[in-house]
């Protein structure tokens, strides 16, 4: 059986963490799916899902580290007129933490509960927001 579930975040900053454990529990409960995988998937390119301890510390540690290696002021080719666009392409920073952050994850539900350790917790991760409508999908395959 496949069981799919599509979550909807609104943004209100250019970079946000938003913890998704909740939805995605929920989700897997309402899958009714005893024993299988479940998998987070952003839809955005400018989004990353993550995995990680739900502290604000870290949070902040993780988003200075991004912006570190990730500078907004550099000369990124994304940057400069896009043919195809029509325009520039202003959120290149986005694009790369969300390349280096992933855009999915896995955990394992066996006998009905979403496995994951203790200190593991679910993120979306905006990087080029404010947004109204960000999507994430939620599927759970298994019996």
């Amino acid at each position: 059986m496949i069981f799919n579930k599509e979550l909807s975040y609104m943004t209100d900053k250019y970079i946000q963490f938003i913890l998704i454990t909740k939805d995605v529990e929920q989700a897997a409960k309402e899958s009714g799916i005893r024993d299988g995988m479940l998998t987070v998937l952003t839809k955005h390119t400018t989004t990353g899902i993550a995995v990680n301890e739900a502290l604000e510390c870290l949070e902040s540690d993780i988003d200075a580290f991004l912006k570190k290696i990730i500078p907004e002021d550099h000369p990124y080719s994304h940057a400069h007129m896009l043919p195809d666009y029509g325009s520039t392409g202003g959120n290149p920073t986005g694009h790369i933490k969300a390349h280096i952050t992933g855009n999915h994850c896995h955990f394992p539900i066996i006998d009905g509960e979403l496995i994951r350790g203790g200190a593991q917790d679910i993120y979306f991760m905006e990087f080029d927001g404010p947004s109204a409508k960000r999507k994430v999908l939620v599927q759970v395959q298994g019996e």
